[in-house]
């Protein structure tokens, strides 16, 4: 029994000095890792998009990597908030509003758009809306995204609002849930302009699709972790998002995610800090 117990110990000893720096923050938890997104666009079109990146991790850190989408922003932001989701890809907005509420997470990366990491918004409408700037907005039915939406809600929302439009001065507005919903919300001639990204924008401008109005830029989406992962951990993840653009099968997989997907960077808290400035001007972080 002896003999046993020491060929065990060696064992152990042994796996020890082989296996890689960090390994060891792998093994812990002994369970899946969740790649958590936040519902841009819909659910099947993101676990599609979602599924070669969550492969790749798989491979990378040696643990199952899973793609979680969140019924809606809320519930996503709450999720990562709670520490519930170890990889958690969340729009600029999202990220500001869940701070706020649970504090600050390890960042791990932010997307570079053909280099780089900060983007705009458009306002949009088609052909015959009677739309040519902001001022012309008056009266006409607006469609923005999702509440929590930094493109498709609280950054138009703000442009409206500096332009001297609020809620009230349009004929109609409603949430669709999506950028893609407003832009075809917008082309079918159910309203007359909307709030899109550029990807978005730029799918549908060969059907009529046109921006009026462009944000200012604003640091891109982000990848964060839980408040308790641990440096190791944090250390692969930044690792591996970061040489994506490396190899040809990893920026085919940056393009899958997203059009113009270039890269990851680094990033930090204070790179958000002018979107908390206009977040602050409309008073809370919610809509009406």
């Amino acid at each position: 029994m002896q003999r046993i117990w020491r060929s065990v110990f060696q064992l152990i000893v042994v796996l020890t000095l082989v296996l890689p720096a960090g390994a060891e923050s792998f093994r812990e938890a002994e369970r899946k890792i969740i790649l958590g997104v936040h519902p841009y666009l819909p659910p099947p079109e993101l676990q599609k998009r979602y599924e070669p990146l969550a492969q790749y991790l798989q491979n990378t850190l040696g643990s199952k990597v899973i793609v979680r989408v969140g019924r809606d922003y809320e519930d996503h932001m709450v999720l990562v908030g709670t520490d519930r989701i170890d990889i958690a890809f969340l729009g600029p907005a999202a990220y500001v509003r869940m701070v706020k509420k649970f504090g600050k997470k390890p960042i791990l990366a932010r997307i570079e758009t053909r280099g780089n990491p900060v983007f705009n918004g458009y306002l949009v409408t088609s052909d015959g809306s009677g739309v040519t700037d902001i001022a012309s907005l008056r009266g006409k039915r607006f469609a923005f995204g999702d509440p929590e939406s930094t493109m498709s809600h609280l950054i138009p929302r703000h442009m409206l609002l500096t332009s001297g439009i609020d809620l009230d001065d349009l004929g109609k507005y409603a949430f669709l849930g999506s950028h893609t919903n407003v832009a075809l919300g917008v082309l079918a001639g159910d309203y007359d302009a909307g709030a899109v990204k550029g990807e978005v924008l730029a799918a549908y401008r060969e059907q009529g699709l046109r921006a009026f109005a462009k944000s200012p830029a604003f640091s891109e989406h982000l990848f964060v972790t839980r408040s308790d992962a641990t440096p190791a951990f944090v250390e692969a993840v930044k690792n591996a998002l970061y040489s994506l653009s490396d190899s040809p099968e990893g920026r085919a997989i940056l393009s899958g995610l997203k059009r113009g997907i270039t890269g990851m960077a680094p990033a930090e808290d204070a790179d958000y800090d002018n979107l908390r400035e206009v977040l602050e001007t409309l008073g809370n972080l919610r809509t009406e």
